[in-house]
């Protein structure tokens, strides 16, 4: 095999990206780096307004990109998505599964309509998006890289998230037989579980409801003195190793999970 440069190890010209949840947070850091590499991106988002924004942004450096309304939850919806995506830019060749909430709500206060929202959009969701996804990249013969975004929640507990926790390590189990599966195809599939990165989401939540969770200030000393690296994540954090996974660099790799979390499982 001819050994390329690292240059062309993460040049991604002629790829298409579809990034789920890409309007804002790791989503958002995820399409520019994609974008940054040469790839078209096509952000689907529940928020149309920020994930166009994003779209002209990106266009705004010299990539690509466009956006889309999607709520991953709505499999129906999927279909038209990947054609329009494929109409707009060529192809499929890079699927980012990265949308999901969060609600905080006690086991002995959960709802059965919050499990199934947290359940569907985190997991469901991401299934029937690698499904759909997986359908396009072998019907076009060029292979392709589906991208979970996971959690440490799949790998530890968090008080307050038992849906979440769930529905992330589900995602985990979930990303090794799409691997199993899809590899023959030339589809990698891998997974990256981030630790505590700051997005809107979390900059969102009230002290109260973080304190629920048993995190009174993820600024303060004594949390941070819980992550190695003794700060917390950025969203681009995530999409450094999102632009990896869909590189030439990560061309060997199958169901693996990567953890991103500044050494915190270490703790």
């Amino acid at each position: 095999m001819e050994q390329q440069s690292n240059v062309s190890l993460f040049d991604l010209h002629g790829k298409t990206a579809l990034i789920t949840g890409g309007a804002l947070g790791i989503g958002q850091a995820s399409a520019r780096r994609l974008a940054e590499a040469g790839a078209a991106t096509m952000l689907v988002d529940i928020n149309l307004e920020a994930a166009r924004a994003t779209a002209q942004d990106i266009q705004a450096r010299g990539g690509r990109a466009s956006a889309l309304y999607g709520d991953v939850s709505e499999v129906h919806s999927i279909d038209a998505i990947i054609q329009t995506t494929v109409e707009t830019f060529g192809s499929l060749d890079i699927l980012v599964n990265n949308a999901g909430i969060y609600p905080f709500a006690s086991v002995l206060e959960m709802t059965e309509a919050a499990w199934d929202q947290v359940l569907a959009i985190n997991l469901k969701g991401a299934f029937f998006y690698a499904q759909k996804a997986a359908q396009q990249m072998i019907k076009a013969g060029r292979g392709g890289r589906i991208i979970n975004i996971s959690s440490i929640n799949g790998l530890t507990p968090t008080r307050f998230l038992s849906h979440y926790d769930a529905s992330k390590g589900g995602m985990i189990a979930l990303n090794r037989t799409l691997a199993l599966e899809l590899g023959p195809h030339h589809i990698n599939v891998n997974a990256i579980a981030p630790g505590e990165i700051i997005t809107p989401g979390t900059s969102a939540a009230s002290p109260e409801t973080l304190e629920q969770a048993g995190v009174t200030d993820m600024n303060n000393s004594d949390f941070l003195q819980q992550i190695p690296l003794n700060r917390l994540g950025m969203p681009d954090d995530i999409a450094r190793v999102v632009l990896f996974l869909a590189s030439e660099a990560a061309s060997y790799m199958a169901g693996s999970l990567l953890t991103v979390d500044g050494g915190y499982l270490l703790t």
